[in-house]
């Protein structure tokens, strides 16, 4: 692992997040705010007046939830941890709420730099799960998991901090069941095998050894929803998939860029099965990877 703590969010001199390249192109609906990204919708309507036309148009089952955008290079898959350190007012107020009134969850997004439509800015949404706040002097650290995806299909508050209406995005039902219990097998396998090879390499004491393909693994197939809606759990199959899709070991910048890549892959198949099965080769990749650094340490 390249940094002790995962995916640290580090939030101060920015509208919503440290990521410059978010307002590198600044289009129509976005405003530049200390050198940071943050949106700006035009004649934004009151949120009670859009959610009561929005749960008498739609039946989709769906939960209002505060919103932490990411810039493209932080994806979280269902099944990932990721540590974030929060500092700033509005983020600690966003945590707040999260805790106290939300089952411990909110969204975890990508935001999208290009759009100016309060339900199309956000992609690769991740409803998350908090694990554990740690009090640190300036802010918290906060362990959070990926569960399932969602979409945002309406903003409805822009201040202090996102917040907006999400529904559940899953797949589809497949119509090759024996097929997927069979590759699910395998993939289970893989990664097991990929677990063996990770704790018989030597790394540096500064670097903690990552196993976070069989954690996730693991909290795949043992974890408990009952935080959550029914409508929003995905099969154990859909979350098995998702769970090949971790960092590794020694994984240098362009393993990192891959396994980006993937995750972005992962988030936009609506198919368990295609998904496994990108997951079983990506996983083969990593433990060739792995091998030939072990083959490297023996000489």
């Amino acid at each position: 692992m390249r940094h002790g703590v995962i995916g640290a969010l580090s939030l101060a001199g920015s509208s919503f997040c440290s990521h410059s390249t978010l307002a590198s192109n600044p289009k129509p609906g976005y405003r530049l705010s200390n050198g940071g990204a943050s949106l700006h919708f035009p004649n934004f309507i009151p949120a009670h007046h859009r959610l009561r036309n929005y749960c008498t148009t739609n039946r989709a089952p769906s939960v209002e939830l505060p919103l932490l955008p990411f810039g493209l290079d932080e994806v979280l898959v269902p099944s990932e941890v990721k540590t974030l350190h929060l500092y700033e007012a509005r983020f600690l107020a966003l945590l707040e709420e999260a805790v106290s009134k939300r089952n411990k969850t909110f969204v975890h997004f990508v935001l999208d730099p290009v759009s100016n439509s309060r339900s199309s800015f956000a992609s690769y949404c991740c409803l998350i799960h908090i694990e554990k706040i740690e009090k640190v002097p300036i802010g918290a650290l906060v362990s959070i998991r990926g569960i399932s995806r969602v979409n945002v299909v309406e903003l409805v508050q822009i201040e202090p901090y996102l917040r907006g209406v999400v529904v559940p995005l899953l797949d589809n039902i497949s119509n090759e069941a024996i097929k997927l219990d069979s590759k699910i097998l395998e993939l289970r396998d893989s990664i097991l095998s990929l677990q063996e090879l990770q704790i018989k390499l030597k790394v540096p004491k500064r670097e903690r050894l990552q196993t976070q393909t069989k954690s996730s693994l693991l909290w795949a197939e043992n974890g408990t929803y009952n935080f959550l809606p029914q409508d929003f759990v995905p099969t154990l199959a859909e979350r098995i998939s998702f769970s090949a899709f971790q960092p590794v070991s020694w994984m240098g910048d362009s393993e990192l860029l891959t396994l980006q890549r993937e995750k972005w892959k992962a988030m936009e198949i609506r198919d368990s099965l295609e998904r496994v099965e990108r997951g079983i080769e990506f996983v083969g990749q990593c433990m060739k990877m792995v091998a030939a650094r072990l083959a490297i340490q023996s000489l």
